[in-house]
């Protein structure tokens, strides 16, 4: 136990050092020159939708069930967001080849780590921790929130800042 509280006192400070040091060390993030926009077909929009909202049922829920601690619902609801690849299910080969067309590949690459985070999200929930747990609860939130702001903000147009709205005009 002591070495334990040994090993804590020396492995804090660094953590603390090395958080304090990454808004230096991070480049910072330019505002967009111009927002896209996705233009999908409309069963590809609607399985879309479908989609998002079943992802925000899913987060929604989770932070009562956080804050109840109940493990195997968390987890439950990281796996089902991991795995909620409607598009890929639902579409006809024409449909999935028309998507991929009009899919920017920083869509996919967004995408394809905001369903990595909920999938680490359900091992957090499994070994039963709440850090690990809550840190991917804001991965997923800020996950949502960048791609919103970059593909739809004519949708949620409160999330674009002035500044990147100021480049867009220009």
């Amino acid at each position: 136990m002591k070495s334990y509280i040994q090993l804590s006192l020396f492995v804090f400070p660094l953590f603390i050092s090395a958080c304090s040091s990454f808004h230096i060390t991070r480049e910072a993030v330019q505002p967009a020159a111009h927002i896209k926009t996705i233009h999908l077909n409309k069963d590809i929009q609607q399985l879309l939708q479908q989609e998002m909202q079943a992802i925000e049922q899913g987060v929604t829920a989770l932070i009562p069930a956080i804050a109840r601690g109940e493990w195997d619902q968390i987890a439950k609801i990281g796996r089902h967001i991991e795995q909620s690849y409607l598009l890929k299910q639902k579409l006809t080969p024409e449909q999935r080849h028309s998507l991929h067309k009009s899919l920017p590949a920083r869509f996919i690459q967004l995408d394809q780590a905001f369903h990595e985070s909920a999938g680490m999200l359900a091992h957090g929930a499994e070994m039963k921790n709440p850090d690990i747990v809550n840190f991917y609860v804001y991965k997923l939130s800020s996950a949502c929130v960048e791609c919103h702001t970059e593909f739809a903000a004519e949708k949620f147009p409160r999330l674009v800042r002035e500044q990147a709205k100021a480049h867009s005009h220009h």
